[in-house]
């Protein structure tokens, strides 16, 4: 066989190719193209077990764009997230989140654990995976409809913010407590309680010492040093500049124990608070379709093809519970606000699970088969590509129905 770093790069050029050709056609059709990143992976992988491709995932080359992958898919989280206007709107947005959370979360650890039988961590990771939204299927959805200026479409985008900072603190905690609780077993005693608690309380500190130095970097650091590459007209390299911040902050948040995606999420807040920089977001869309593909390249790379020959009927029940958990959860407490169709509109966009849920189910795989096992993790990225496929076909209907538009502003 030829050198496998070359034959890895040769191939890094196609997945570019592919995926950029991938990523047009997707929105000729209005659909995701999470799913063909997917499958490019799965057939990569298979090309592997024929000797014709190396095994990927032991390269040094697609390990590395898939963490790059992560980086720039949470700092694009964070870049666009809104906290002036979340907090403006907290009351409705924290009434509905926590609503949407609790009943997605809910339902996912039910299932997992007391039905289908999972051990407690698995459980616990695909809880935490399935709590999380990836409203960037749905929001080109409500921009086509003409919706997401419209009242109902702001409360998505603050719920589905409120999401992400709840996602991403949930996969904090539970990185922080994943080694104390593997082996427990479900069983919790005096002792364990009490190391788990310090663990958490220390972690907590931590992130709040991190948050801290971001927002005091923020403050007073982030406005001079954009202003100064700009008197240095270095154009869109200031985003270039901008993203390298984004992964020093990331490398650091994981070499204080965190996840790189949670310092990629607080990078992006970072600049997120600063209109200023909102200018430079369309320099960022096109470094984002660079690597953002290879994040969800690795995740099919890692489908193990007996992981998935394995999956049997435990995965329409966790389907289910995704679908079920996010309807019911942003429903009941969104109900009395927007009425019924504008609160089931409201879950239905709530439903689509890609960014943060991948990047839980690969951090747990990464951990090992004690925090979650390559069928288990199989079945979660089945379930967030069946979501991202098949509620752009509901919803689609649901927002352009004249009907349901006019019903939706007089409830």
């Amino acid at each position: 066989m030829k050198d496998p770093l070359l034959v890895s790069l040769l191939l890094v050029g196609a997945v570019v190719v592919l995926s950029i050709t991938m990523r047009y056609g997707a929105e000729r059709l209005r659909t995701s193209p999470i799913v063909g990143y997917f499958a490019l992976g799965v057939l990569l992988r298979a090309a592997s077990s024929f000797d014709v491709v190396p095994l990927l995932p032991e390269q040094q080359v697609f390990p590395f764009l898939a963490d790059l992958g992560v980086i720039a898919l949470l700092f694009r989280v964070g870049l666009e997230s809104d906290l002036v206007r979340l907090l403006d709107q907290l009351p409705e947005a924290t009434w509905i989140g926590i609503g949407n959370v609790l009943g997605s979360g809910g339902l996912a650890f039910g299932t997992a654990f007391f039905l289908i039988d999972w051990p407690l961590l698995p459980s616990l990771f695909v809880t935490t995976a399935l709590t999380a939204t990836s409203v960037g299927v749905t929001v080109a959805l409500w921009k086509d409809a003409d919706r997401l200026d419209s009242p109902e479409g702001s409360t998505l985008v603050d719920v589905a913010e409120f999401d992400d900072l709840l996602g991403v603190l949930l996969m904090a905690l539970l990185f922080a407590a994943a080694p104390l609780l593997r082996g427990a077993d479900g069983a919790a005693d005096g002792a364990l309680l009490s190391t788990l608690a310090t663990v958490l309380g220390w972690m907590l500190l931590k992130l709040v010492l991190f948050g801290g130095a971001c927002l005091l970097f923020a403050w007073y650091v982030e406005r001079p040093m954009t202003t100064l590459f700009e008197r240095l007209h270095a154009g869109e390299g200031t985003m270039l500049v901008m993203l390298g911040v984004g992964i020093v902050v990331a490398a650091a948040a994981g070499l204080m124990g965190f996840s790189t995606a949670i310092g990629a999420f607080f990078a992006g807040l970072i600049f997120s608070r600063d209109p200023h920089t909102a200018q430079y977001m369309d320099a960022f869309r096109p470094l984002h379709a660079l690597f953002a593909p290879f994040f969800f390249v690795g995740i099919g790379l890692e489908l193990a093809p007996d992981a998935v020959g394995a999956i049997g009927g435990e995965v329409l029940l966790l389907l289910a519970a995704a679908v079920l958990g996010k309807i019911i959860g942003a429903y009941l407490p969104a109900r009395p606000l927007q009425g019924s169709t504008g609160a089931l509109v409201l879950g239905l966009s709530l439903v689509p699970r890609a960014e943060i849920t991948l990047v839980i189910a690969q951090r747990g795989l990464e951990l090992g088969p004690w925090a979650l096992p390559s069928t288990i993790f199989a079945q979660v990225v089945l379930v967030s590509a069946a979501t991202v496929l098949i509620v752009p076909l509901v919803l689609r209907p649901l927002l352009t129905d004249p009907s349901m538009r006019s019903s939706s502003e007089t409830s």
